[in-house]
């Protein structure tokens, strides 16, 4: 079988919304080529740079967001979904710039599948300590380097955007050892598996797709912390029965969080803290807004671009 790859350019704050107009589309995933993930994942000057700038050359300026499908006969019917979305998405008033929304196909062929999608995915820094690696890359960990290693086929995002690195970067400031965690929309399982890497006892992972479910668990298992870490496929708080966890992590959107902010209390321990990404800048006062009504009382908020985190306690 033959795959078509459907490349949507747009921005970095778009890159999230288009990538879910493909995934919807049929792909079972999407990758995400952005030269300002280069930039923001390189060490300081005069120290080796994980990322190659050749790569950030390559990509150009567009943000490219590509999806895969198979040369079947519903390929054409998959085709004019993209376009009615994207162009649905042109009219309305979202407040950010999507960027040209330019559809580029290329064919390509069964026996070079799997080298096709491995070109752009290289090791790279979330937070301080974490580096996230394929397995055909090799990496010269350094001290206090924690490697969490994933291989991302046809699954979902690897972790470059702004919204997970924040994330990884409450992480590690916020899960201690001996801590249980709840990780709310966990996608390939990376902030489980790093809050695992900060010595969390056990950790709860949940994800509505059922596909991001099972690549989780690969990745848990391949990352050896099976036994700390469960994975289970539900709606939000729908799959979450363990006792209140000392951190709370929803790595979402703004509108999800407001409405979160309220019903997650339950399972924050009493001085637990509760972090929540995904929050487009634009979005941030609300979001603030609906934590304090809540009751929390805001540690941390971090911006990267377009994107904000915060860390509240209960």
């Amino acid at each position: 079988m033959d795959w078509m790859e459907y490349t949507v350019l747009t921005t970095t704050e778009g890159s999230e919304l288009i990538s879910q107009v493909l995934m919807d589309a049929g792909s079972a995933g999407t990758m995400i080529e952005d030269k300002n993930d280069v930039a923001l994942n390189q060490r300081p000057e005069g120290q080796w740079d994980i990322i190659d700038e050749a790569i950030a050359q390559r990509i150009g300026d567009d943000v490219k967001v590509t999806g895969y499908y198979e040369a079947d006969e519903k390929l054409r019917d998959r085709l004019m979904f993209i376009r009615a979305e994207l162009e649905r998405l042109r009219g309305l008033d979202l407040g950010m710039d999507l960027g040209k929304l330019t559809i580029l196909d290329h064919a390509v062929a069964e026996e070079d599948w799997t080298e096709s999608w491995k070109k752009a995915f290289k090791p790279f820094r979330l937070g301080g300590h974490m580096v996230v690696k394929p397995s055909w890359e090799e990496y010269d960990a350094q001290p206090g380097d924690h490697i969490i290693e994933i291989d991302p086929g046809m699954a979902f995002g690897t972790g470059t955007h702004e919204t997970t690195g924040m994330c990884v970067e409450l992480v590690e400031k916020y899960v201690k050892p001996g801590d249980a965690v709840i990780d709310i929309g966990t996608g390939t399982g990376i902030l489980a598996i790093a809050a695992a890497h900060m010595g969390a006892k056990q950790v709860l992972a949940t994800d509505l797709d059922a596909v991001a479910v099972r690549v989780a668990k690969e990745n848990v298992a391949v990352n050896g912390f099976a036994e700390v870490i469960e994975v289970r496929c539900g709606d939000l708080l729908e799959a979450v029965d363990a006792d209140p966890a000392d951190v709370v992590i929803a790595n979402i959107i703004a509108d999800v969080i407001i409405g979160l902010a309220a019903p997650v209390k339950p399972y924050v321990k009493d001085g637990g803290v509760f972090i929540c990404s995904g929050i487009a800048v634009n979005r941030l006062e609300d979001v603030l807004a609906a934590l304090a009504d809540a009751g929390y009382a805001v540690l941390d908020t971090r911006v990267k671009g377009e994107w904000s985190a915060v860390a509240c306690r209960k």
